[in-house]
């Protein structure tokens, strides 16, 4: 069927439903691509989700779309999907005890390696930032911490999504007011701009010491040439099953220095057995 032609009002309600066949399509196609293990659970979830792409691209049933997701060579389809499929709700200062444990042992842990070493750059990578509230918080922090001398230590912060929509907000930088409500009232002003609408835009300073990048976590290796002091992967891995979620925390490993950090979300957990990381607190393992 060609994108763009006119379906018939019959094959438009059809549309709205989805064979178990067609969600197993679907399932493996989301599972091989970007490692979401969709459950017979999330079939509503899948359904509510990709309605509005059958209908926006005039398909009469979920096997039209399957079928022009896998001969889509431009993977316009499959970035779309995995826009739609995608969960990118967080805000600022969420989980707020990794942050000040990040502020108030690791950045003193790293600061004094570097001094150590005589060496200054500090990487923190950001996996699965969404819509950029945590890399914008850690800059914060790093810009708290480090002040007048933050060029010195030179941190460099990564943040990657497999959401193109995810990743456009975040560097659009602007938030409703409540996105912002957990923030400390001295990070809210400092950082901050107070938009006419009451929205609040993050501030140039901020904004332009973060680099954002699409990235698939999915992918079999990682393109970085240089390992990272500390990794976050917060409320990512719980939509991962165990076989998957081991082999990225293994990769997470390969690409963390030594003494460097892992966070993962509170709603998630790793198993002693599965990782070679150390457990430090509740989602927090060091290298």
């Amino acid at each position: 069927m060609a994108i763009g032609t006119k379906t018939p009002a019959k094959a438009k309600g059809a549309a709205g439903k989805i064979t178990d066949r067609e969600f197993d399509q679907i399932r493996k196609l989301v599972y091989d691509n970007f490692g979401i293990n969709l459950t017979d659970q999330k079939k509503t979830l899948v359904v509510g989700r990709l309605q509005k792409v059958l209908r926006e691209r005039n398909f009469s049933s979920f096997q039209d779309y399957f079928s022009w997701l896998t001969s889509d060579r431009s993977c316009e389809g499959l970035e779309e999907l995995a826009n739609r499929i995608s969960t990118n709700h967080t805000f600022f200062n969420r989980e707020k005890a990794h942050f000040e444990f990040f502020q108030q042992t690791v950045l003193p842990e790293l600061q004094a390696n570097r001094q150590k070493l005589n060496q200054t750059e500090m990487r923190i990578w950001c996996a699965g930032c969404s819509s950029g509230e945590e890399p914008y918080t850690l800059m914060m922090l790093m810009m708290e911490h480090f002040g007048g001398n933050l060029a010195k230590w030179n941190p460099i912060l990564l943040a990657t999504d497999l959401s193109a929509t995810a990743l456009k907000t975040a560097m659009q930088a602007t938030y409703p007011a409540d996105k912002v409500a957990e923030l400390p009232p001295n990070l809210k002003s400092k950082y901050f701009t107070k938009q006419k609408d009451g929205s609040m835009l993050v501030k140039d300073e901020v904004r332009k010491r973060i680099f954002f990048r699409r990235h698939n976590l999915m992918d079999a290796t990682f393109p970085f040439k240089k390992p990272f002091d500390t990794v976050f992967c917060r409320n990512v891995m719980i939509y991962f099953d165990r076989a998957t979620r081991n082999v990225l925390v293994g990769k997470y490993h390969k690409h963390t220095t030594p003494g460097g950090y892992l966070f993962i979300g509170h709603s998630e957990t790793l198993g002693r057995d599965d990782t070679p990381y150390n457990y430090v607190m509740p989602a927090v393992y060091k290298k």
